[in-house]
């Protein structure tokens, strides 16, 4: 179980992802993260408790007006940094938050693995993101689609993307 959450609007998405993830920690306390969308994805996630990313996010200026962000409890994967979400493609031009379990995120990852993908992660979560990278052709809602008929499981996802900077795309399955 995880808490995710996602901003798009005209104000800074950092304040909302906070307030939003302090009302979700309930829901994971081994880590938490958000990426902002300005020009860049810039992402920052500690392992641990919410407070201990507020603290970490002081050395930062993110005014980005599209954020993701996520509270962690584990389910693949230890707690740590590197499994902590949100998580991105190589180029760092998508980034996901997911909540849920991808069941069969192995054989997708050895396939990823075999078309020269790297994980960072022990997570089911990474698969997501580096088959988004891909699927896409310049349509993000498009490679989403593509996406969710590859992946099996209970989930939720929030999906941002530099090349879709005022978009935020959110698919849930139950």
């Amino acid at each position: 179980m995880c808490g995710i959450t996602a901003y798009c609007g005209k104000d800074n998405a950092l304040p909302f992802l906070i307030q939003g993830l302090e009302k979700l920690e309930y829901r994971g306390y081994d880590s938490a993260g958000v990426t902002i969308l300005d020009k860049t994805l810039t992402t920052v996630k500690c392992k641990g408790r919410l407070q201990l990313l507020v603290e970490e996010l002081q050395n930062y200026n993110l005014n980005g007006h599209i954020g993701i962000g996520h509270t962690r409890w584990a389910t693949h994967g230890v707690p740590s940094h590197l499994n902590s979400h949100p998580h991105t493609n190589d180029k760092n031009t998508i980034s996901i938050v997911h909540n849920g379990i991808i069941e069969n995120y192995r054989e997708l990852k050895e396939e990823l693995v075999d078309y020269g993908y790297h994980f960072q992660s022990e997570t089911d979560s990474e698969v997501v993101v580096h088959l988004l990278d891909y699927y896409y052709d310049g349509d993000l809602l498009k490679a989403t689609q593509k996406v969710l008929k590859r992946i099996e499981g209970s989930y939720a996802l929030c999906i941002i993307s530099t090349m879709h900077k005022d978009e935020i795309i959110v698919n849930f399955d139950e």
